[in-house]
């Protein structure tokens, strides 16, 4: 069941009309660089970010489900690639410090509680000069499921948070159909 749950997951990742693609470009992720990915379900963006860093570099697949880590474990062997590192979050998130260059979510700020602090809490995991990448829904119509179930944010409640947690505004982008588009920065404390 959990493998099916996955598979779907990466299906609408990968759909052409969600446009990943267009999303992997437009982070400027490298090889040899670090990012954790953040709600990575079944993993498609994980596993394509770990091709992309290559051997020199990580991505950490991070989720509450052990059941859908496994499944990209399962895939990265599969594919050969021994750059995952799988990390369940169940109570609190736990990453090397100041190792990160990105942090990814994507459909996942919804699900967080408290985020200002949530996302102050990830400045102890990115390098200086980090990125966190927040991919999230708009709000959908009334009788929707994201409309009746709560599962949007808005980009002014994101804008508004990320710079309550001191975040600068790097890029927006307005290429997805049903989601808003931001990266941030990592702001450095003034000596």
């Amino acid at each position: 069941m959990k493998s099916l749950k996955a598979k779907m997951f990466n299906k609408k990742a990968s759909d052409p009309r969600n446009k990943p693609n267009q999303i992997i470009e437009a982070i400027g992720l490298k090889s040899g660089q670090v990012i954790a990915d953040i709600g990575s379900g079944g993993g498609y963006f994980t596993l394509r970010f770990a091709e992309i860093v290559g051997e020199e570099g990580k991505a950490y697949a991070v989720d509450t489900d052990e059941k859908l880590l496994e499944f990209v474990n399962n895939n990265a062997k599969q594919k050969g690639l021994n750059n995952i590192i799988t990390v369940l979050a169940k109570d609190k998130l736990e990453l090397p410090k100041e190792s990160l260059d990105f942090v990814f979510m994507r459909n996942v700020a919804h699900h967080i509680s408290n985020r200002v602090s949530y996302f102050k809490d990830l400045k102890r995991f990115l390098k200086p000069y980090g990125k966190v990448v927040i991919i999230e829904y708009r709000k959908g119509k009334p009788f929707t499921f994201r409309g009746m179930f709560g599962h949007y944010v808005s980009r002014e409640a994101i804008v508004q948070e990320m710079e309550e947690a001191e975040y600068v505004l790097e890029k927006e982008f307005d290429f997805l159909p049903e989601q808003h588009f931001v990266i941030y920065l990592n702001k450095q404390k003034e000596a």
